[in-house]
């Protein structure tokens, strides 16, 4: 019932902030811990996961996978 209210009501999080890299050893919040970089809603402060390589947030789980891959294998590389 609550991601009907939030679909039909709340924020459309059409505004990011500039992209967010945090230093290596530093302390990651949860949308963070994903890729290390991250944006925030600059309507209602909500933090999204960034793909700097994409250039984009990284939404679902099918993309969040999907970053994972890629950052393993570059880590690899």
């Amino acid at each position: 019932m609550g991601r009907l209210f939030d679909a039909l009501f709340g924020c459309w999080h059409s505004h990011y902030s500039f992209p967010i890299t945090l230093r290596p050893g530093s302390r990651r919040n949860k949308a963070a811990s994903l890729t290390g970089t991250y944006v925030v809603c600059l309507d209602c402060g909500k933090e999204f996961a960034y793909d700097w390589t994409e250039m984009r947030v990284v939404s679902d789980s099918a993309d969040r996978s999907r970053a994972m891959r890629a950052l393993t294998t570059k880590e690899a590389a």
